[in-house]
């Protein structure tokens, strides 16, 4: 499906989550903005028998669905979200490059494999624009590209994969662990492994919450083409702040980047790459205070935090990448995590609940780079089957 069309508008919150369903997901998309082309209000209402219903989404076959849930989304989109079997040797939660690589292995070594995505197959490498680091990939590689090839490797061995489908719960029973999912739906299997990573951090400013999704973005790759010739802002000072914001130069006419340090912290290539830029210019010792608009984003405040002076500045739209938190907020209280919630386990990889793993982003201590999620993955294929008795 290449010729959705999304109507809506930048208050209406169901907009922003089918938006970013179909961003997780992937889905190229063209959105239109029925109050900035008011020729687009008419349609709408003609098809939703005089109401002005948004979204309202078309798809290349003709069909529409108006106000669609996630799951609608999912069902139209044909991807599949409930399991063949209701037993498995290994469940895996989350379908990143770490849970997608112990899923091949351990399909490859015989092993009934089913891993639950709640977004896009691929995890936060997906939505990179460009791999450049990994091994084996001397001109680079797409995160797109990279995620799709892991995918189909992984169906290959017979891995069964269900996407737009989130664990809400686990629990043990005898020597089972069981999964129930967000359709009421349960899973169990000899062993679990939390795969789930982690998400970008927030500011936690007053405005925020407000404007994700109308001028305030995660995902340069999802978000940044809507942007073309205007000038936008990247909040953070690390390797991803610096990778999106030359990115988003190809979009957009000026990159403001903005740093709370006194330098960034990115890598010396990354950081040459910014310094000879024409488009990107970089702000560094200022914090982000507020964000302000009326439904749409307008403007954000940031304090200088050698003179303590305030200003407001004016980007069409912020891309924040300050770090990030584990996805593990979940998980039952029993399970032990660190102060910052990732997930504590052993050097076998089990968690304090036995026969439950984890691996990949959301453990402690686990580096953030995509080329060690592979590792991480075969690791975790070596070890669980161990908790089976088995070599």
């Amino acid at each position: 499906m290449n010729n959705i069309i999304v109507y809506g508008a930048t208050w209406c919150p169901d907009c922003t989550r089918a938006k970013q369903f179909l961003g997780e997901q992937r889905i190229h998309y063209k959105w239109i903005d029925i109050e900035q082309q008011p020729e687009y209000q008419a349609y709408v209402e003609s098809v939703n028998q005089g109401k002005r219903i948004i979204p309202t989404i078309v798809f290349d076959d003709g069909s529409i669905l108006v106000e669609p849930s996630n799951a609608e989304l999912a069902k139209k989109l044909g991807l599949q979200t409930q399991a063949k079997m209701s037993y498995y040797d290994l469940i895996i939660i989350g379908g990143g490059p770490t849970g997608l690589t112990t899923a091949l292995y351990s399909a490859r070594e015989g092993l009934n494999v089913l891993v639950i995505e709640k977004a896009a197959l691929g995890g936060q490498a997906a939505i990179t624009e460009r791999l450049d680091n990994f091994p084996g990939f001397p001109d680079g590689i797409s995160g797109a590209e990279f995620a799709d090839r892991l995918s189909r490797q992984a169906e290959r061995f017979g891995v069964e994969l269900l996407k737009a489908q989130e664990v809400v719960g686990i629990r043990a029973e005898g020597e089972s662990r069981y999964v129930k999912t967000a359709d009421g739906n349960e899973y169990g299997a000899r062993a679990l492994l939390i795969a789930t990573g982690s998400k970008y951090r927030r500011l936690n400013v007053p405005g925020e919450a407000d404007f994700i999704g109308a001028g305030i973005h995660f995902c340069a790759t999802c978000d940044g083409p809507f942007y073309k010739n205007k000038a936008v802002a990247v909040v953070g000072g690390g390797n991803s702040a610096g990778e999106e914001s030359l990115f988003l130069a190809r979009f957009v006419d000026e990159v403001t980047i903005l740093v709370r340090g006194d330098a960034l912290a990115a890598s010396k290539v990354v950081i040459d790459n910014l310094a000879t830029h024409p488009k990107i210019h970089v702000l560094t010792g200022v914090e982000v205070q507020s964000f302000e608009g009326n439904g749409k984003l307008s403007a954000m405040t940031i304090k200088n935090r050698k003179t303590g002076l305030s200003e407001a500045i004016h980007p069409a739209g912020v891309f924040v990448f300050i770090g990030l938190q584990p996805n593990s907020g979940w998980l039952p209280a029993t399970l032990q995590r660190d102060e910052a919630g990732f997930i504590v386990t052993g050097v076998n990889l089990e968690t304090s609940l036995p026969g439950v793993f984890a691996a990949g982003g959301v453990r402690q201590s686990s580096t953030q780079q995509t080329a060690r999620s592979p590792g991480g993955g075969a690791t975790a294929a070596l070890m669980i089957p161990r908790s089976f008795g088995e070599v």
